[in-house]
């Protein structure tokens, strides 16, 4: 005679085989999940644990997910230099201001982000009156005036600012990047932006940021950089490594090796812009864009997340601080640079994208925990 199974017990068979699913890390190993606790709660003892938001971001679900995960916020674009500074005699505060005030409401930690940078800074900061290129002079005394207005704004609210972003070439061969910065003052900008800020705000940390900063060529150079800055005893107190990185590279050898080099100076490091595209460069554009998040990449991408968690934990007593780039895969600046594959410096790039979802992020596009979440908040 046959038995035949029981409709309840094959329910109750498939229940638990889902449950240990959703219980049980990339690792195999179980977990335990608190679905009160957030990010910041899971890395309480170790950093905080931020996210760059846009003014759209402080409404509905995206605000009551910020407030319960993480408690430090960085303004993507806002407090920019040409979007606060747009003209000589006029500071656009009005977003800039919503953002703090709004992370000042929920009790969460403010990264100003940035005071100076080659992108996004108005074309008046360079021009004379009659639209001739100013002097060295002039740019520097219009670079103290709007680093001091924008941190005396924000004095005793902002407790660590970006000030210097991206001043590195990405070319071997070449140490500081050509822009008109360093074009018009030479070296002396750099300095000199670090010594503005400070005199605005004599609390507030001051990073150097930049992207790649884990490749051995480039970490050389910003390594020189920010070791001239210390020796001559100018107020830096860190690095921001962007962190706008892939699912194979750069390998936790790189990042452990920068990792040592950077607080070898004494500064402390921050991972400011972290993102994680699932995107590679051996697929073609119209695989990327029909593949979606598939449970492959889903995969590799949780265990990508573990694998630099579990550094950025060993090395916390030098970092100070881990912030996301962007809430969700809702929205990711990723997304309109080919998923990601245009690199870090495709931020100033004004031609027209082309949209390929990356699914960067810990949170997807209706706001719910991936997998990548869990192999971060379960160690």
């Amino acid at each position: 005679m046959i038995l035949k199974e029981k409709p309840t017990l094959r329910l109750t068979i498939i229940g638990t085989l889902y449950w240990l699913c959703l219980v049980t890390n990339v690792s195999g190993q179980m977990l335990t999940r608190d679905e009160n606790k957030g990010l910041k709660d899971y890395y309480k003892a170790y950093f905080p644990i931020g996210v760059a938001v846009n003014i759209r971001a402080l409404k509905g679900d995206e605000a009551k997910l910020i407030i319960h995960e993480f408690n430090s916020i960085t303004p993507e674009n806002d407090m920019k230099m040409g979007p606060i500074h747009p003209r000589e005699d006029f500071y656009n505060w009005r977003n800039a201001d919503s953002i703090v005030n709004f992370a000042i409401k929920h009790h969460i930690r403010i990264r100003g982000h940035n005071l100076l940078w080659h992108a996004q800074a108005p074309a008046w900061m360079f021009k004379d009156s009659t639209g001739g290129q100013v002097s060295k002079e002039v740019l520097l005394k219009r670079l103290k005036d709007h680093i001091t207005a924008v941190v005396t704004h924000f004095k005793g609210k902002i407790y660590a600012w970006d000030v210097v972003n991206e001043a590195i070439d990405d070319k071997p061969d070449n140490y500081l990047r050509n822009s008109l910065w360093y074009k018009i003052c030479g070296e002396e900008f750099i300095p000199k932006a670090f010594e503005y800020a400070h005199a605005a705000d004599p609390s507030a940390a001051l990073y150097y940021n930049d992207y790649n900063s884990e490749n051995e060529s480039k970490r050389e150079k910003i390594f020189k950089l920010l070791k001239s800055l210390v020796d001559a005893g100018i107020p830096i107190n860190g690095v921001g490594l962007q962190g706008h990185w892939k699912l194979d590279n750069p390998s936790p050898e790189l990042i452990r090796e920068a990792l040592d080099r950077y607080k070898s100076l004494g500064l402390k490091i921050q991972i400011t812009e972290l993102d994680i595209t699932v995107r590679g460069r051996n697929h073609n554009a119209q695989a990327n864009a029909d593949s979606g998040l598939t449970p492959a990449l889903a995969d590799r991408q949780a265990a990508r997340y573990k694998e630099l968690f579990e550094i950025f934990r060993a090395y916390k007593n030098v970092i100070t601080g881990v912030t996301f780039w962007n809430v969700s895969d809702r929205y990711s600046w990723l997304d309109s640079r080919n998923g990601g594959l245009a690199g870090g410096a495709a931020a100033s790039d004004q031609s027209n994208p082309v949209i390929i979802k990356a699914y960067p992020l810990l949170f997807d596009e209706n706001l719910q925990r991936k997998k990548a979440y869990w192999s971060v908040a379960n160690f």
